[in-house]
């Protein structure tokens, strides 16, 4: 085995070194301990649930799916599908709930309910309607609602009682859970809040008949019957949500919310004040922040915001502070501002996130560097809490903040344990050490300030020209330009079977405030294309080494339409592509995510046209291989295939691989992850004549 081979093979089997690393983190409201999630090892998928004694760092093991479930974890459909749409690859105790004082955890191990007492460390299994998802204790620890068989139920947290309080009112309609968009595209993975004192919950009730219905099938398996999903394609309808008070006794009383703002984003509920929805319209340039009454359901607007656009869902807002004044998130003289009460209290920081609110808020956020994410919190003035360079995020409990933080420094997260502004100690990760250390140089470059990460092979030669390999996701919703190591193993490992890497991130991704990221609305294909081609030939202006005669790009989702584009529309500055899971056809994604950057398709259809790669496909005179995912339930294979139909129409030769039981995530196991690694350069080298 080569030193390389070695390299794929761990990134696969540590899933790109994360395993190991501590995560989830709550923390109890005296200080005293806090709660994470971490597998064993740095190579074990399995997470288990951990309690940290921050006083003297001693470690105690609340939920090992070895001891409870006494063999292989078995996931249901269902909950395959909440793992999909989180990018979820590991296993065990992925996610878990607490109640108010961090006492009472409930997590779910194959489709089965564990509770755990963080003060006793008793952990017992309650016996339940299976399988069950989104287990959550009430904030006064006596019960957990969850979800089984689309019905919404309640069980004490001493295993009696179990009942239904919320049920479905035929086929196609569920209670409590997030449906597809929300899941995919706001950050709503959640269907129920509990409320303050434990006696009611406010419960989403979805319906999704009206929703067509797509079949995914395994062709490699003609004898298995195909997936039904519903999928909201754009310009087709939604999933209809409503929302109940429920109580404990399965009282329900209706929340009186206007359907033409048809998307819930999220909600709040606390003792602060009345619980809090968010809700959208459909072209997304209205969000309404609406009080709900509990008693009668009936709702108070208390803020709305509007943009030409669109509006940005930014989670852990809007919600109340504990005196009762609402905190929210807005696009404001240039910036993604917070807002508490009608003051912005943010200063000139591009806000990210909430994190936690208490007598202060804690958030992250950027301020000129978008490469870099650091956790604040406000007051007189507004505080930075992470002082080293790099991406930060934390949790919270009186005074006692965790700081997770990724740097170009070192591999992997650190994690330290602050109380006040010194640090008590650090919770450790069993994270494996990557085995190169990357060579990047972060620039900024053209008229735009086009932030971009360069890496050149181990050992290069200056004055040695090199092909170049662009390596972009380039769109909405993700950065790829990152202080932080472990963003660029992946790139350093390309970078050194003979490639010049750039990655460049263009106008429409995150961090540079509200005008950068509505540059690409109805023309995300020229805008997002243009920065690719003008980092490029920036960087080159500066490194001459690069050889502009052999340019390839590669991408995944965005970054595979993105490539895909690069060469059927700038075939004189890209001479190959390899496009994973692109999407080809806008018409064919879903309406969330497409209606806000391209509006919907019947009022527009001329800008779907424009932005669509089929029409393209009689312009291709370079190699392209398409590579896509059959079991993909979120860019569906039928992108690629109407692609390759559409350049076989044309005479234009190309690739198409298939991946069989492959979904959005790409292979993962050892040796198919490094088999397709290697796949793709090797056809990168052929397609340039290397």
């Amino acid at each position: 085995m080569t030193s390389e081979t070695t390299f794929l093979r761990l990134q696969a089997r540590t899933q790109r070194f994360t395993l190991g690393s501590p995560r989830e983190f709550r923390v109890a409201p005296d200080g005293s301990y806090a709660l994470f999630l971490r597998s064993a090892t740095g190579e074990d998928r399995t997470h288990i649930l951990w309690k940290q004694d921050l006083a003297s760092g001693t470690e105690t093991r609340l939920g090992d799916p070895a001891v409870l479930l006494g063999g292989s974890e078995e996931l249901s459909p269902e909950e395959r599908a909440r793992r999909e749409r989180s990018r979820e690859q590991g296993a065990g105790v992925i996610g878990c709930a607490t109640d108010a004082q961090s006492r009472m955890v409930a997590f779910a191990l194959s489709g089965r309910l564990f509770v755990a007492d963080a003060h006793t460390g008793e952990t017992r299994e309650l016996a339940t309607a299976t399988p069950i998802i989104d287990p959550r204790p009430d904030p006064t620890g006596t019960h957990v609602a969850y979800v089984a068989d689309d019905a919404l139920r309640v069980v004490g947290v001493d295993g009696a009682g179990d009942r239904a309080i919320a049920t479905p009112e035929g086929e196609g309609r569920a209670c409590g859970l997030a449906e597809f968009v929300a899941a995919e595209e706001m950050s709503r993975s959640r269907g129920y809040w509990w409320s303050p004192d434990g006696t009611k919950l406010l419960v989403a009730f979805t319906d999704k008949r009206e929703v067509q219905r797509w079949h995914i099938a395994d062709p490699a398996n003609p004898g298995s019957d195909p997936v039904t999903v519903s999928y909201p394609a754009s310009g087709t309808p939604n999933v209809k949500v409503g929302l109940a008070i429920v109580s404990l006794d399965g009282t329900r009383v209706d929340v009186d919310w206007d359907g033409e703002l048809e998307y819930l984003t999220t909600a709040h509920w606390s003792a602060a004040g009345k619980p809090l929805i968010a809700v959208q319209s459909r072209d997304q340039r209205i969000v309404e922040i609406r009080a709900v009454d509990p008693d009668t359901g009936a709702t108070e607007v208390v803020h709305t915001d509007t943009d030409d656009t669109w509006i940005e869902i930014v989670t852990g807002v809007p919600a109340w502070t504990p005196d009762g004044r609402l905190v929210r998130v807005a696009a404001a003289d240039g910036a993604n501002r917070l807002f508490v009460g009608d003051e912005a209290v943010s200063g000139d920081l591009q806000v990210r996130s909430v994190l936690d609110i208490g007598d202060d808020i804690l958030f992250t956020a950027s301020a000129d560097d978008p490469t870099q994410v650091h956790v604040y919190r406000t007051g007189e003035k507004v505080a930075q809490v992470s002082t080293v360079d790099g991406v930060h995020t934390a949790a919270r409990g009186g005074d006692v903040t965790i700081l997770t933080s990724w740097s170009l420094d070192w591999s992997g997260p650190k994690v330290s344990v602050l109380r006040g502004g010194e640090v008590l100690g650090e919770v450790e990760s069993l994270a494996v050490r990557p085995p190169l250390t990357p060579n990047v140089r972060l620039l900024t470059v053209g008229e735009r300030g086009l932030r971009v990460a360069v890496l050149y092979p181990t050992g290069h030669v200056p004055g040695t020209k090199i092909p170049v390999l662009m390596d972009p996701y380039g769109g909405p919703h993700a950065q790829r330009v990152l202080s932080t190591r472990n963003a660029y193993l992946v790139p350093q490992w390309l970078a050194d079977q003979g490639f010049a890497v750039v990655i460049a991130d263009g106008r429409g991704t995150p961090g540079r405030g509200p005008e950068w990221e509505r540059a690409i609305a109805f023309e995300p294909a020229e805008v997002t294309l243009t920065d690719q081609v003008d980092a490029l030939h920036a960087v080159a202006a500066d490194h001459p080494d690069l050889d502009l005669t052999k340019v390839a790009i590669r991408g995944w989702s965005y970054g595979g339409y993105l490539s895909a584009l690069a060469v059927l529309r700038a075939p004189e500055v890209f001479h190959a592509a390899i496009a994973g899971a692109p999407v080809t056809d806008w018409r064919l994604y879903d309406t969330h995510y497409t209606e806000r950057y391209l509006g919907h398709p019947d009022q527009n259809p001329e800008v779907y046209d424009r932005n669509s790669l089929i029409d393209d496909a009689p312009k291709l005179d370079r190699p392209l291989l398409i590579i896509h995912g059959l079991a993909d339930d979120n860019v569906v294979v039928a992108h690629s295939i109407r692609l390759s139909s559409a350049l076989v129409a044309a005479g234009r030769p190309h690739a198409l691989l298939p991946l069989p039981g492959v979904t959005h995530m790409t292979p993962q196991e050892d040796d198919v992850a490094e088999n397709f690694m290697l796949m793709q350069v090797r056809w990168l080298k052929s397609a340039l004549g290397l």
